[in-house]
């Protein structure tokens, strides 16, 4: 008997998986969730190069040329692995399924509405002679799927929301993500408990537009500004961050609450875009620049320290030189720390493909140039106005020359001697000198109590 136990189960082969995600910090949260149904169905989790039987290919629509990136990510992986079984999913599989599935080497593509069900839909994964294409009308994408990431023990994304219902010019969001829907304040609890059953210090809330959280089956439940106060209560996560968040949906009431609250740190990733009102317009944004600067000035008003970054993005069509020097001298004289710098580009089916005013390429760039110089100006000033001063740091496995790496609550980086103690610990240290890299050195750090 236990022979032919033995002879049974040396015929069984456990299937290999590998991942790979392009893009945001939602696709991320969403590759690991799907990462996690694989391997309770017995796969086994590898590298990409580790000659896997199945690559799943997370794509992004935001990304600049996704369609080069996915035949590249394709074209590695036939090199690997030439039997392997390739499936892309995600944004761009979403907008150009077809596109996608004349690539060679992929077996399958998967939109919006079916990439969470790829173990039932691709059941065995057996290659056939044409590519499957499993993409419904993005209409068709109604559910919210909860997820989050666990690949990094330090930090975690947290999906909250998904889709999005506004309109703005240059966006594709909408059409590969679906309309604006959102797990439910006790689902998010009960997912926010069980990432406080890991060694994950740090929750981060991503969502395609999150401030918009509390729309279920088309209606409004509830209200980011309650789910942030229920999340404050969850025991054994030390530190929340909010990502990225519509500056007409950061109330005050959140702004307020953040400041006196224990876990939510004071750290606001807050989209411009643009900062003349005139461009504003034109790209369907649902605030003028006199908001956005009322909400970095209540921010800065309750705390002081924080950390506000902002997307920008140069270039849209007619955006003339003048208005250009408005955004530019509008963010110069806002008292922020960073900014994303977005060269505008086109995509289909998005009103800003149509716009007259076109802005030439070459002068695209050079206003990129111009604002990342003034976001590498604006982040060393804000590091510098915190020397001296004591934060509360989480140190992650990021070495470098002998130095380790983490960030404080309002998201100065640091560097201090690797010590492999310190990994994933929280410490106290205070900021002694921005160097050279842009990194903050800091005096010998202190366990928190």
């Amino acid at each position: 008997m236990p022979t032919f136990v033995h002879q049974i189960s040396s015929t069984l082969t456990v299937k290999k998986v590998a991942f790979y995600t392009l893009g945001c910090k939602l696709n991320f949260s969403e590759t690991s969730t799907i990462a996690r149904q694989f391997e309770e169905k017995g796969f086994l989790k590898v590298d990409f190069q580790e000659n896997p039987d199945i690559y799943i290919i997370n794509t992004c629509s935001v990304t600049e040329n996704a369609d080069k990136k996915c035949k590249k990510l394709v074209r590695e992986a036939k090199k690997i692995s030439p039997d392997s079984y390739v499936a892309i999913i995600g944004c761009y599989a979403q907008l150009k399924p077809t596109e996608i599935a004349e690539i060679e080497g992929v077996d399958a593509v998967l939109g919006a509405a079916e990439k969470f069900r790829l173990l039932e839909l691709l059941d065995g994964f057996a290659k056939e002679q044409e590519t499957k294409v499993l993409a419904s009308e993005i209409s068709a994408a109604t559910s919210f799927e909860t997820a989050f990431s666990i690949n990094d023990r330090t930090r975690t994304f947290l999906k909250v929301q998904d889709g999005c219902n506004y309109g703005c010019a240059f966006c594709t969001i909408p059409l590969a993500r679906g309309k604006s829907r959102s797990s439910s304040i006790a689902q998010v609890l009960e997912a926010a408990r069980a990432i406080a059953d890991t060694e994950v210090k740090e929750v981060v809330l991503t969502g395609v537009n999150i401030g918009d959280f509390g729309i279920v089956d088309g209606k409004r439940e509830e209200r980011f500004a309650d789910l942030v106060m229920a999340l404050d209560e969850v025991a054994g996560i030390d530190r929340f961050r909010i990502s990225s968040i519509e500056p007409n949906l950061l109330t005050n009431e959140v702004i307020e609450f953040v400041s006196r609250s224990m876990r939510f740190v004071p750290h606001f990733h807050i989209p411009l875009q643009s900062g003349s009102n005139t461009i504003l317009r034109k790209m369907g944004r649902r605030y003028l620049r006199e908001l956005y600067e009322d909400r970095v000035s209540k921010i800065k008003t309750l705390l002081p320290q924080a950390c506000i970054g902002v997307d920008v993005i140069v270039g849209f069509p007619g955006e003339t030189e003048e208005l250009f020097l408005e955004t530019y001298n509008f963010l110069n004289e806002l008292d922020i720390s960073y900014l994303h710098v977005f060269t505008y580009s086109e995509r289909a089916n998005t009103r800003a493909v149509d716009m007259e005013g076109v802005v030439p390429l070459k002068i695209r760039n050079e206003r990129s140039k111009m604002l990342r110089i003034l976001s590498e100006k604006k982040r060393r000033k804000f590091y510098e106005e915190n020397l001296g001063q004591t934060f509360t740091v989480l140190f992650e496995e990021d070495i470098e020359d002998g130095m380790m790496h983490g960030f404080t609550e309002n998201y100065i980086r640091v560097a201090a001697k690797y010590d492999p103690m310190l990994i994933n610990e929280l410490k106290l240290v205070t900021l002694d000198e921005v160097m050279g890299n842009g990194n903050v050195s800091v005096t010998e750090p202190v366990l928190v109590s």
